[in-house]
Parts: structure tokens; sequence; C-alpha cells
């Protein structure tokens, strides 16, 4: 089902999305129909995410990086219990955060896995983006 679904978010167009949603219910439909509904009743408020370009779309749908650095911060939080002075708890988020790659060979890896996707949102959200020029 997984991989089913999968057509539908990274289609290009919301006509590819509807054509994909159409496939889905024909092989799933009788098996999964409360899904088949979830996405019909959600349409409209799906199709806007299919505006944006395909770097958007995968920084939106991928929030496991995101969500792994929030634990590690809350983890760390937690072990410490409370600081004493709001410059001591950023030293400990920094500080975490500069454990997960000590050595500072992962920028490599970071720039090429978000460049696109900054350089995407800085297009699309001239406006809202400060400095979007310096990326």
């Amino acid at each position: 089902m997984k991989r089913a679904v999968k057509p539908i978010y990274t289609a290009p167009t919301v006509d590819a999305a509807r054509a994909a949603l159409g496939d889905l219910t024909e092989i799933w439909g009788k098996k999964y129909g409360a899904i088949i509904r979830l996405w019909e009743s959600a349409w409209e408020e799906f199709t806007p995410f299919l505006s944006y370009d395909s770097e958007i779309r995968q920084v939106i749908c991928s929030t496991n990086a995101i969500e792994s650095l929030n634990a590690r911060y809350r983890r760390a939080v937690r072990a410490r219990g409370h600081f004493p002075t709001e410059q001591a708890a950023l030293k400990c988020l920094y500080l975490v955060t500069r454990s997960l790659d000590p050595t500072g060979e992962g920028r490599a890896r970071w720039t090429m896995r978000w460049k696109p996707a900054l350089n995407a949102f800085a297009i699309t959200f001239h406006d809202r983006w400060p400095n979007a020029e310096s990326y």
C-alpha cells in the first residue's frame, strides 16, 4: 500500500496525481476503502502541496532528520534539568548539534543534501526568505 500511494504525492501535476489516485482506487479500493475516502475528502487541501518544487516536497515529507535532532535536544535538556542562564542552554544545544558531526567532515554531505532544497526555498519564498541571494 505504501508503494501504491507514493505516485500520488510525487506526481508532477495535479492531473497526474488524480490519475495515480484512480489507479490506487482500482487496486486497493475494496480492501482499503477508508484510505481512499480520506484521500478524496482531503484532495482540495492536498493539491497546493503539488505546486511546490520536488526539492521542497522532499523536505516536507522527510522529517526524520528534524525529529532526530529534536529528540537529541530534548534528551540533553532533560539530562541537565535546568540552566542558570539562557546562554548556558544555547551552549548545550550548540554542543549537541556539533556532536552530530564532531569532525566537521559531514559538511559536504550536508551541502549535497540540502543545497537544492535551500535554493528552491529561496526562489519560491524570496519575499519571506531573508538574504536569499547569499545561498
